[in-house]
């Protein structure tokens, strides 16, 4: 997944195999690349056993069977926990199933999402939107490319505004989209927040309102080279990293705590793999630079992120990378002010808000990057479903409208309070 849970999310795969216990049985298939396990846990304790494997957690019950995906190594490590096991399969293979068994219209072509999941769009098709969204409404929508992907395509940031063109005095805002590969309903969420805000701004005041005191940026895809890659055979593969080498996953690649506590693997062949160095990875380093850009007399004129992820229907805030509410950095009311308007959020979509580091630790993420760089108030919002094991990453395009307007209120709270979080407890900037 995900984020923060971040590779977190709440699902289970019901597939009924042999059971692995301890370290008694054999690890199936470890040399033949990424595979799928489900582990029985009982607390957080042993929760956070499996988490420290590095491998790849789609589940976060404390009490019940949670769903895995590890590399070779970390199926190794998998056993040496002595948790019960039991083998589900290859991972793409798995993924693949998902896709394959729709794939039935002879006009959709690979490098295309299959049957039942053309409601999405590919990268071709985003940037045709977005092109389409700055002609249309050129006065209040400006699009721009920040840089390039690892594979050269275009990372875009649509800047909505009253005056597109100018930069002015206002408070600014960034929403970031898909930095993990096979999360392709946060494009949606991103391409329906554009439309929204740009579609309503003559006929809807709240809305003119905040485009007129805000300016406002959005990059719905961090990540295309990876969402490209995961729907490049007319399936699904799965795919959470960028397509550098073997990939990096971009939310372990921020540099603040990059690598520091345990919350993302130095192995290559990990999903949670943080790559070799902070910001190694050129897409997060455009956002880097984007957000370095935008410091204008000294002052960092963006003042809050909503970073989009699916799934586990969650509203998250810093820190990841501590278990404590507060840190260096981060006082008791910051702490609350996050908790505050985090939990006024969740209590418009219907999410579980928390800490994102509530049940485990996790680190070089955008969010503690944020925050710990600039105090940018930021927020990660993980997606429908709550649950759904493998299968809630594909969730069928028939759910997009009703999921992306589900956080209308939510982001609206969002963008109201963006002036100034402490408003929410009474506090000023």
């Amino acid at each position: 997944m995900s984020t923060a849970r971040r590779g977190l999310v709440a699902a289970v795969v019901g597939v009924c195999l042999p059971l692995l216990v301890g370290t008694s049985a054999p690890i199936q298939a470890v040399g033949s690349g990424r595979t799928v396990y489900e582990i029985t846990v009982k607390n957080v304790g042993q929760l956070r056993q499996v988490v420290h494997t590095g491998a790849d957690l789609i589940d976060e019950t404390t009490n019940g069977p949670v769903t895995v995906i590890a590399a070779p190594g970390e199926a190794v490590a998998l056993r040496h926990t002595g948790l019960p096991m039991k083998y589900i399969g290859d991972a793409e293979a798995e993924f693949a199933k998902l896709g394959k068994v729709d794939f039935k219209d002879p006009e959709i072509g690979a490098k295309d999402f299959p049957s039942g999941y053309t409601g999405y769009h590919n990268f071709a098709e985003m940037t045709s939107e977005l092109q389409k969204t700055a002609s249309d409404h050129p006065s209040i929508a400006k699009l721009s490319s920040i840089g390039k992907s690892f594979q050269g395509r275009d990372l875009w940031n649509l800047k909505i505004s009253d005056n597109a063109g100018t930069d002015e005095n206002e408070p600014e805002v960034i929403i970031t989209c898909n930095q993990h590969a096979r999360e392709h309903l946060t494009v949606e969420m991103c391409l329906h927040f554009i439309q929204r805000l740009t579609d309503g701004y003559t006929t809807n005041s709240a809305i003119k309102a905040l485009v007129d005191s805000r300016e406002i940026w959005v990059v719905s895809s961090v990540n295309p080279d990876g969402s490209e890659y995961d729907i490049a055979t007319g399936s699904f593969r799965g795919w959470r990293k960028n397509r550098q080498g073997a990939g990096t996953d971009l939310n372990r690649n921020w540099g603040y705590k990059w690598g520091c506590c345990g919350g993302s693997s130095g192995s290559t062949s990990s999903d949670t793999y943080r790559g070799p160095s902070a910001f190694s990875a050129p897409e997060t380093a455009r956002i880097r630079d984007f957000v370095n850009s935008r410091v204008v007399g000294g002052v960092q004129q963006i003042k809050t992120n909503l970073d989009f992820h699916t799934f586990s229907e969650l509203v998250l805030w810093p820190f990841g990378w501590t278990y404590n509410n507060t840190a260096p950095g981060l006082d008791a009311n910051e702490e609350r002010a996050f908790r505050t308007l985090g939990t006024q959020m969740a209590s418009t979509n219907g999410y579980t808000p928390e800490q994102s580091s509530d049940l485990y630790i996790t680190d070089g993420t955008i969010d503690d990057w944020m925050w710990g760089q600039y105090k940018i108030w930021s927020y990660t919002f993980e997606m429908y479903p709550s649950s759904g094991g493998l299968n809630g990453f594909y969730p069928r395009d028939t759910v997009i409208a009703a999921q992306t307007a589900r956080n209308d209120r939510a982001t609206d709270m969002f963008l109201q309070y963006s002036d100034c979080v402490k408003r929410v407890i009474g506090q000023t900037c």
